[in-house]
């Protein structure tokens, strides 16, 4: 299991195609955020669901099997018990890493996926991650400029 620092640093710095398992086609919901981020940040976004054709301007596929090309790393936004059959098509295509969003944490699925060669990566996100690693977290609002340990006056009132 990828859990540290140097470990995230190089996923994200050798993978450049993600395929989004689970990705919404509803601007507020945090799989849409998420991929939007990755696709301004240089990555390929390939959304996988069978409920669209298109998300963010990119083809939707229906499974994991249909995409045509190689997939680095497969972003699992689906639910703990809907991960292993994710990891199995992950294992399939060839992908590099099984990477479970935040909230997301299938061990046997990981297990199965790193016993296959795969990396794996659960309870994470990959925008968060990137943000944290490569500097996007001002991305979302959190860049305030200000480097202090006390708390801001205004906010004492």
């Amino acid at each position: 299991m990828v859990d540290d620092i140097p470990g995230l640093r190089r996923i994200l710095k050798t993978s450049k195609v993600i395929a989004v398992v689970g990705l919404s086609g509803d601007w507020f919901r945090p799989s849409y955020f998420a991929a939007k981020y990755m696709l301004e940040h240089g990555y390929t976004v390939i959304p996988v669901n069978p409920g669209h054709d298109a998300i963010l301007g990119q083809k939707c596929y229906k499974s994991l099997r249909e995409i045509p090309v190689k997939v680095d790393i497969v972003d699992c936004f689906r639910k703990t018990e809907d991960i292993m059959p994710i990891a199995e098509d992950a294992i399939a295509i060839g992908a590099k890493v099984l990477w479970q969003q935040l909230g997301v944490t299938n061990i046997e699925a990981a297990k199965k996926a790193e016993a296959a060669g795969l990396e794996a990566v659960m309870d994470r996100c990959v925008k968060i991650e990137h943000g944290r690693l490569f500097g996007g977290l001002n991305w979302c609002g959190v860049n305030t400029k200000v480097i202090s340990a006390k708390r801001p006056l205004w906010l004492s009132y």
